[in-house]
């Protein structure tokens, strides 16, 4: 019987694959835990509509995703933090306290958890970190940390 996955299924397949399995595995599992429907002509159809339509998604993210990358590569986020002897940071500057700082002055609104920082900011100065935004969309953000007056 054939059949369309409606969410991944092992030894079968992945979601939205038609897929061709026996009889009984497709009515007795597939069907009643409504992990498959019958690959019907019209439910063909409307699996098309439906990939191509998430693939309409996909472009306008990836887009969405290329023009917040240009805007944070030419962005230089300035944090001023309590500091003491020989510039060291009482503390670290966080990934909150980037994204704090790029939504308030720069009017751009990225995740926390979308911003990389290899290691702990804990000197003034100049920094590099990276933004996550896509799994091959990485662009790299300036960060100055300097003192804040007393």
């Amino acid at each position: 019987m054939k059949v369309i996955l409606l969410e991944p299924v092992p030894g079968v397949g992945p979601a939205g694959k038609v897929a061709e399995v026996a009889d009984g595995h497709a009515r007795n599992y597939l069907l009643p835990r409504k992990l498959a429907i019958p690959a019907t002509p019209a439910a063909l159809r409307n699996l098309e509509q439906h990939q191509a339509a998430i693939q309409r998604k996909q472009a306008q993210r990836a887009a969405d995703a290329q023009a917040l990358a240009a805007r944070l590569a030419a962005v230089t986020v300035t944090i001023k933090a309590r500091s003491g002897e020989a510039g060291k940071l009482y503390g670290s500057v966080t990934p909150t306290d980037i994204a704090e700082e790029l939504a308030s002055k720069h009017h751009l609104t990225v995740d926390k958890r979308r911003i990389v920082i290899a290691d702990p900011i804990r000197m003034l100065g100049e920094h590099t970190v990276k933004v996550h935004l896509a799994p091959e969309l990485e662009p790299e953000l300036r960060v100055v940390v300097v003192a804040a007056e007393e």
